[in-house]
Order: C-alpha cells, then sequence, then structure tokens
C-alpha cells in the first residue's frame, strides 16, 4: 500500500481540546469537545466538562474530521503534474477548504508526461511542505484506459493509444492507490483484479459499459463509480447501463460532484436515496482554478475558461470543476436535504473508507488529529493536520 506522506511536522507537546458540537458520524451532532495530545485525539468529551478539558481550547459551532478529496487535479492556481513544487503549494492551500487528506489526481497523458508526473510526486514524499498541509495517500490515475467515446476533457489521443501494459508499468503501487478505467476495454477485467491483487484501488468511470460489462467489472474487484451519471452510460429503464449498475450495486461506492452543474439536484437526491448515506461520496474533481476568480486556466495540458460556475474547453465541453470541498458539502445538505453531519459524513468517512483510509475521516480516540472546525453555515473556520494548525481564519472561532 501507498505510504503516506505526512506533511504536517511534529505537533507541539502542549494538549489543546476544539470545543463544540462534535460530528462523530452521520447522525445529529452532539455537544462536546474532542482533546487532541502529541497529534492525535486523545480523549472525547460528550459533555465537554470543563474541569477535565486542557486549558488550551479552540472553540467553534462544529467540531468535524478532515474532509477527503479522492479527485483533485488541482487548485488555487496549482496543477496536478511535473512541478513537485505546485503540488506543494497545493497542499498548502486546500487546508482552507477543510480538506486534510486527498489524491493528487492525473488525467489521461502518455507515458513520458506519466513518468515526469510520478518522479514529482515521489519527489514530494521525500520532501513535503514545511508547514502544515493536507496528506497525500497515493495518486489517482484516472485513466488512460478509459472509452473513447466518453473521454469528456481529457486528450482522446491518449486514451485511442492506451493499453493494458501501459497501466500495468505506470501503476506502481508505491505512488498510486486509485486507478479509474472503463471495464469494457480489451484486458479490463484481468487489468482489475491485477491491480487489486497489488493493493490498489479500482473505479469504474469513462465508460459506455452496460449494465452488465459494469457489473462484471466490480465482479473482478472494482469497487468505485468515478463521477456518477458523468462521462458514462446513462439510465434507461430497459438498458440501465453504467449509471443504473453503479446506482443499484452495494458493492459500489458513487463518487458524485456536487456542484449543481455537473449534476442536477435532483440527480444528487436520488443518488442518495439509491446509495444510501455509507454509499455515495463527494469528489470535487476540482482543477487549477477551483478557488480562483474566473478566466483562464488549465487542465492537462489544455486550456480551459473558466466561468462563475464551471470550468470548459473551448468547444464547451465541461474540464473538471471549479467547486471546493467545503462548498461540496454545504451543497449536498441543500441539493439532498441532508443533515450538516450527514453531509460532513459523505466528504469525509465514505471517501476515507473507500480507499482505506482506516484512520482518516472520523473522529475516534487513537486517530490523528486531522480535524476540521466550522461554523454555523458549515464555513472553514481551523483546519488541524495531525494536531497542527494549517489552515486559521479570522472569523468568529476562537481560541481560549
Amino acid at each position: 500500500m501507498v505510504p503516506a506522506a505526512v506533511i504536517a511536522p511534529p505537533a507541539p507537546a502542549e494538549p489543546f481540546a476544539l470545543v463544540g458540537r462534535l460530528m462523530l458520524g452521520a447522525g445529529d451532532a452532539e455537544s462536546g469537545a474532542i482533546v487532541v495530545d502529541a497529534g492525535r485525539i486523545v480523549a472525547i468529551e460528550r459533555p465537554a466538562m470543563t474541569e477535565r478539558l486542557p486549558s488550551r481550547r479552540f472553540e467553534s459551532a462544529f467540531v468535524a474530521p478532515g474532509l477527503v478529496d479522492l479527485q483533485v487535479n488541482g487548485g488555487f492556481g496549482f496543477e496536478v503534474g511535473p512541478d513537485p513544487d505546485a503540488l506543494r503549494a497545493l497542499c498548502e492551500h486546500l487546508p482552507r477548504t477543510g480538506v486534510t487528506s486527498f489524491l493528487p489526481t492525473l488525467i489521461s497523458s502518455s507515458e513520458e508526461d506519466y513518468r515526469r508526473a510520478l518522479a514529482a510526486f515521489r519527489a514530494v514524499v521525500a520532501s513535503p511542505a514545511q508547514g502544515p498541509s493536507a496528506r497525500v495517500w497515493g495518486l489517482h490515475l484516472e485513466g488512460p484506459l478509459l472509452a473513447p467515446n466518453r473521454a469528456g476533457a481529457h486528450e482522446r489521443a491518449y486514451i485511442e493509444g492506451a493499453s493494458v501494459d501501459l497501466l500495468e508499468r505506470i501503476a506502481d503501487p508505491a505512488l498510486v492507490r486509485m486507478v479509474t478505467l472503463a471495464p469494457e476495454r480489451p484486458g479490463a477485467l484481468a487489468l482489475i483484479a491485477s491491480l487489486r491483487a497489488r493493493g490498489l484501488t479500482v473505479a469504474l468511470g469513462h465508460t459506455e459499459a452496460s449494465f452488465e460489462v459494469f457489473t462484471a467489472g466490480v465482479d473482478a474487484g472494482a469497487t468505485l463509480a468515478t463521477h456518477v451519471f458523468n462521462a458514462m452510460s446513462g439510465f434507461h429503464h430497459r438498458e440501465p447501463g453504467a449509471t443504473g449498475a453503479a446506482l443499484t450495486d452495494d458493492r459500489v461506492t458513487a463518487l458524485l460532484i456536487a456542484d449543481g452543474v455537473h449534476s442536477h439536484p435532483a440527480a444528487f437526491r436520488l443518488a442518495v436515496r439509491a446509495k444510501g448515506i455509507d454509499g455515495l461520496g463527494l469528489v470535487t474533481d476540482a482543477i487549477a482554478g477551483a478557488g480562483l476568480p474566473p478566466g483562464p486556466s488549465r487542465l492537462g495540458g489544455r486550456d480551459v475558461l473558466v466561468d462563475a460556475t464551471s470550468a470548459r474547453l473551448g468547444d464547451g465541453r465541461l474540464a473538471g470543476s471549479t467547486l471546493t470541498m467545503d462548498q461540496a458539502v454545504r451543497n449536498a445538505v441543500v441539493f439532498g436535504d441532508l443533515s450538516l453531519s450527514a453531509a460532513v459524513h459523505l466528504a469525509s468517512a465514505v471517501p476515507a473508507r473507500a480507499v482505506g483510509l482506516a484512520m482518516c475521516g472520523r473522529l475516534s480516540v487513537g486517530a490523528e488529529a486531522d480535524i476540521v472546525m466550522l461554523d454555523q453555515n458549515l464555513g472553514v473556520e481551523a483546519t488541524f493536520v495531525g494536531g497542527r494548525i494549517a489552515y486559521l481564519s479570522d472569523s468568529r472561532g476562537r481560541w481560549t
């Protein structure tokens, strides 16, 4: 399995408490405090009895697990690719959106470009950002073994030229944690089994697969559906397609871009009802333009234009998103009529579990203190990675 690139430096020796309504799962938040010492959660107090807490405390409306994003192409002007400094900068910026762990994502590329990006990632693992910042747990290879007719913003030539052998060469389990592929490509089913045997998580996406072929991919070991509804064969009552298979197979965690552009809010509600609160995970599919004003951006070497709500190629095709994970959580509350805790659950525990991050995405004694403090409207007030402050806003959240 991919070793964690632990970005945060050692935690301070002094214990402290994070006080507010605790999001301990998908149920209602309850008043209490999380006690942190040496970078880990050492106690959960419900309610927060003052005499049992350290004197150093941070108070906010909600105490939530750090958010986990499995599909990040870039953000804040930085793109995942051959530049290790860009990836380090992305790690440093993501905590302002509540993200404490993520998978840097590479779209379909040439083998040489993949090797350069893998080398950059290896350099970041060996020499991470200096200050507290989001953790990287391995790369997500979105492609190149995809359906050419479902390329989206990916370069079709790279998809058409892709082979099982190429993925076998570049999917190094020391660096890669997740691979998205189309199960209908020749040799894909055997490749899924091979990747799973090497410890990688396999997602199905950018696919024209029928219901039956998608299910065969799950039988072979795939466990995720990449941005459900988008770039996959749609649902018809006589031909349910990849979308129908992803929404009805309980073995599959469906990942969804909750920006209101990639999927209508009604589609989000449908996904919640089909998958339940434990079978649906939020992702951003963010590109370098996320977190910035509208204007020109890039994705995998292609020019992208960012407007107020989306990122698109010159021909109008969607090219990733400008969504941030904290906004995805707020959208999930509105789109799905979810509780605040349930929406956070979709962005923390579900994606963490989906790629085997057992101690991420939840508040539990012994876990790393990757925690986000949220205001009443789920705005990020502070983010802690390994018990160190990776982001602190100037809002009402406060130390006492």
